[in-house]
């Protein structure tokens, strides 16, 4: 496999290889399989969600603005 990416990302990449000691490579696999795991995660709650949706498992919005104001404002 190999991807194009720009000049900013490749020195990005080469100067973080340099400073951790690990290769471009070793961090590229770790930055993929993060970002898999994060797509996998998403769409299979996007999938819930929808499944939720259609069997009728819904909150109301001020139930979810109850809860969400519990857990406090930013």
């Amino acid at each position: 496999m190999s991807v194009r990416v720009s000049d900013d990302v490749a020195q990005r990449l080469a100067k973080l290889a340099n400073v951790t000691g690990r290769s471009k490579s070793y961090l590229v696999v770790q930055a993929l399989e993060e970002f898999i795991a994060h797509q996998e995660w998403r769409v299979k709650a996007i999938r819930l969600g929808i499944r939720q949706a259609d069997t009728g498992k819904l909150v109301e919005h001020k139930e979810a603005l109850k809860v969400l104001n519990k857990w406090g404002k930013r």
